[in-house]
């Protein structure tokens, strides 16, 4: 299904690029200028521009129907997630700052085991 609406989508996508293309220029883009007085109204429909408006509207219809689609899809699950493997533990900095002992003050002066082993 996902595959049907998206080569539609690329036909409609060249369509409206060729369709663009043959039409005529007007000069003054965004239409501004070409002319004044009675012929400053809504220009006359041709029917390149009609071909134009339909290939815009199903080429959005198409573009919002893939996004749906993309959508069902995701679920809200990662990749790992649908591959099944579960990652590794990550070691935390904190971790690695504590002391094998688990005590977090420092050592007293009575303490007989030295920190660091002595170069003797």
């Amino acid at each position: 299904m996902e595959n049907v609406v998206l080569i539609v989508h690329l036909f409609l996508a060249l369509g409206l690029i060729a369709v663009v293309l043959m039409q005529r220029s007007e000069g003054g883009g965004l239409g501004m200028g070409g002319g004044g007085g009675a012929t400053a109204g809504r220009p006359a429909a041709t029917a390149l521009g009609k071909v134009t408006w339909v290939l815009a509207i199903c080429f959005i219809i198409t573009s919002i129907t893939l996004t749906i689609i993309a959508a069902q899809k995701a679920a809200g699950t990662s990749v790992i997630d649908q591959l099944g493997i579960t990652p590794p533990a990550q070691n935390t900095p904190a971790d690695d700052l504590v002391p094998p002992g688990g005590d977090l003050l420092p050592p007293s002066a009575d303490d007989n085991a030295p920190l660091v082993p002595s170069a003797d």
